[in-house]
């Protein structure tokens, strides 16, 4: 266990104006207060704010963000109150407690809602103070290492959510050996039969590998020092949870990764020194075409800087060799650590703070996306995204991510251009809207007045910028479709009563309905909801007429949350007969209702409903790429019937070998779990391997009738430990 004297004498290593007794007062003070309580492992409390502050060190963070690593846990677990924190340590300590404190009394009607308020919540308070995350990160690194102690269920959403959001942002900030560690914990609880064959099968070569790193560093170490280059020559076996994403990707076996071992040389001096032992790796070993990458001349958006190529070693193998000085290997190391300094009550960066732009995106994103689920997957796409460095026509460079079109390009440029893009050229030559980029094109976009985004530029925009920007004109003109519409149905039901629309505004009835009625909405809000439906325009009218009316279909906005419109039921409801679709629709089930067969949603997984005209409500996942394009007016709350047993058919894609018998035990598998077989599907082809060699490759699709999500996660699993199977997805659409 970390003691408290060795916080302070590696405190005092880097920071020597380090106060002692301060960091001894944290120490006492939160020891005494998380006295008695005991973590899932049985230790004492008191080891995991510890170990945290340890965490922290590495960073060589200051003294106040050390402090609040001791103390980031006072707030919520125990009686300790802003004011005390303060008085003690300090205002920025407690703003740094406080803003690291979760959303613990709010209930949210989703775990995924929670996590995105719980995120959204972080960078609010980041964006006055990184340091907040800095020790998040070192909190959930923590967490990570001891998640063993925690029910599987547990280990599985927080290793999920780890792999989502942290090990992105803990790369974004540059600390690359937190973001390897992180992710490496979170996939051995999401993939732990994976993680094990691997580990073994690594575990049989590793005295082979040790010598064969030992003799590579000899080699290129002896080669420096001949041509009076000083540099500090390392290697290591990469990460399994790196192996096994490259296994997946290109549908490798272990046994055809060749560039398992990565090697690092770091210069002492110039950067002049990192292009001149390239040339020397490249003398050695022949370089293996496009996998050459100069983040020195073009850095990733975090601030990366280094040389990446890999060679063809002396066996055969792939070798992956990264150069740099010794101050991008700390830029590496310590990433954002190292370019913001407390200064004058706030934290800001060193020089030309450009590098960190996407941390103001997150910020924007936060303020302008109000639906919890769009800001997430909003997040979480363009958090760490690959990048393709391309070129304005003036010779600025732009990175967007992996995949990124012309129109994320536009949109790069500015909203404006994305929204009148109407052509483009790339290198010259005229390309479609959909044509993917790549490292050193230059594009050119042409715009006109009157373009408008379309609907199927959703298919091929990857960027969150363009994409929810596309996303909102079309909300919009769908918008500007309804509510003329309504107007003209509320026109015509008004005429049977011998009034009309400017009429009902100058003695100012519909305004009184719309502020004392519908939630204090705008008019137009009104017409949109007579034309989906979720107000019935007859009730309307006599209302607005001061006739005798039923109970109103819609009371407020609110209300229309909770209730199903009586329209919806007249048109949708079948009499006398329960749901057998397993959906109740805002609590009622004989409620006319389809799934959507763009994401087939199955009972377990988070849903949302869409009021259709003459199709009764469509039912999506919450993650269904086509939600976000949907009028966010005509959605409504469903859920999963617990008391009805359906079971939906549903499709998974396997990925196996083409060797005798293995058919039969991917079914026997199926079977064995007691899930019936709808149809199955077998085409056979030759994949390439690494190295140019060949092999027999197989696809197997199963349409399967399932009961729900963790049926199914369970039979995939099982699926996954059938020798020879490479993977196991479920198909959608």
């Amino acid at each position: 266990m970390l003691r408290v004297n060795d916080i302070v004498d590696q405190m005092l290593e880097y920071a020597p104006e380090t106060d002692i007794e301060r960091l001894q007062r944290a120490y006492v003070f939160t020891a005494k207060v998380h006295d008695g309580q005991e973590r899932l492992s049985g230790e004492p409390y008191l080891i995991h704010p510890l170990e945290v502050a340890g965490i922290l060190l590495d960073l060589r963070v200051d003294e106040d963000t050390i402090i609040a690593g001791l103390l980031h846990d006072t707030l919520e677990d125990t009686l300790t109150t802003r004011e005390e924190i303060e008085r003690l340590f300090g205002e920025r300590v407690a703003f740094l407690v406080e803003g690291l404190t979760k959303i613990a009394r709010i209930e949210f009607r989703s775990a995924r809602e929670q996590q995105a308020e719980n995120f959204r919540k972080m960078l609010i308070a980041m964006s006055e103070d990184i340091r907040i995350l800095m020790i998040k990160l070192s909190d959930r690194l923590h967490n990570m290492r001891t998640i063993q102690y925690m029910k599987e269920s547990s280990r599985r959403r927080i290793a999920q959510e780890t792999m989502d959001i942290y090990v992105p942002l803990a790369h974004r900030l540059g600390v690359y050996w937190m973001k390897q560690e992180l992710e490496d914990h979170a996939f051995r609880c999401l993939e732990p039969d994976a993680a094990s064959e691997l580990e073994a099968q690594l575990h049989v070569s590793r005295d082979e590998r040790e010598t064969y790193i030992e003799n590579v560093i000899g080699v290129i170490s002896v080669k420096l020092a001949e041509v009076g280059i000083s540099a500090e020559v390392l290697g290591r076996v990469k990460d399994i949870s790196s192996i096994y994403a490259k296994m997946k990707s290109q549908d490798l076996e272990i046994e055809q990764i060749y560039d398992a071992i990565g090697f690092r040389v770091v210069v002492d001096q110039k950067i002049e020194d990192c292009y001149a032992v390239l040339g020397q790796i490249h003398a050695m070993w022949p370089p293996v075409p496009n996998r050459f990458k100069d983040y020195i001349a073009l850095p990733k958006a975090n601030g990366y800087r280094s040389l990446h190529t890999t060679v063809i070693g002396e066996f055969g193998e792939r070798m992956e060799v990264q150069i740099r000085t010794r101050e991008m290997h700390r830029d590496a190391e310590l990433g954002i650590a190292a370019h913001w300094k407390y200064k004058e009550g706030r934290i800001g960066p060193e020089g030309d703070d450009s590098k960190f732009d996407w941390l103001r995106q997150l910020i924007e994103w936060q303020k302008e996306l109000s639906d919890p689920h769009e800001f997430l997957d909003a997040v979480k796409l363009d958090l760490f995204p690959n990048e393709v460095f391309v070129f304005t026509p003036t010779g600025e460079v732009i990175n967007l991510m992996a995949g990124a079109t012309t129109v994320d390009f536009a949109y790069a440029i500015h909203s404006e251009v994305g929204s009148q893009c109407a052509g483009a050229k790339v290198n010259g030559r005229l390309v479609p809207l959909r044509t993917r980029l790549r490292d050193g094109d230059t594009v050119e976009i042409q715009t006109r007045a009157n373009q408008v985004p379309r609907k199927d530029w959703l298919e091929f925009a990857v960027s969150s910028k363009a994409r929810n920007h596309i996303r909102h004109s079309i909300r919009q003109a769908g918008k500007e479709r309804a509510v003329n519409l309504g107007r003209d149905i509320l026109v015509r039901e008004l005429k049977k009563v011998d009034l009309t629309l400017a009429r009902v505004h100058e003695d100012g009835s519909l305004d009184r309905y719309v502020e004392h009625e519908f939630g204090g909405k705008s008019v137009d809000d009104l017409f949109a909801s007579v034309s989906y439906g979720k107000v019935a325009a007859g009730a309307l009218v006599r209302k607005l007429a001061g006739q005798e009316t039923p109970e109103p279909e819609l009371a407020t906005a609110s209300a229309a949350a909770n209730v199903v419109p009586k329209r919806i039921r007249r048109l949708f409801q079948r009499e006398g007969r329960e749901s057998d679709s397993g959906i109740r629709v805002s609590g009622t089930a004989d409620v006319m209702v389809r799934f959507a067969g763009c994401c087939e949603p199955l009972p377990g997984d988070e849903i949302i409903g869409f009021v259709t005209r003459g199709r009764g409500v469509t039912v999506h996942t919450r993650g269904c790429v086509k939600v976000f394009a949907l009028d966010p007016d005509r959605r409504i709350e469903v859920d999963w019937d617990e008391g009805t047993d359906t079971r939906r058919a549903i499709a998974i894609r396997v990925m196996c070998r083409d060797e005798p018998g293995i058919l039969a035990k991917i079914t026997n598998t199926i079977s064995a779990a007691g899930i019936n077989i709808g149809s199955a599907r077998v085409s056979t082809n030759e994949t390439d391997g690494a190295g140019g060699s060949t092999g027999e490759g197989a696809e197997l699709t199963f349409e399967l009738w399932v009961q729900d999500v963790e049926t199914l996660g369970n039979l995939m699993r099982e699926i996954r430990k059938v020798k020879g199977v490479r993977s196991v997805e479920r198909v959608r659409g």
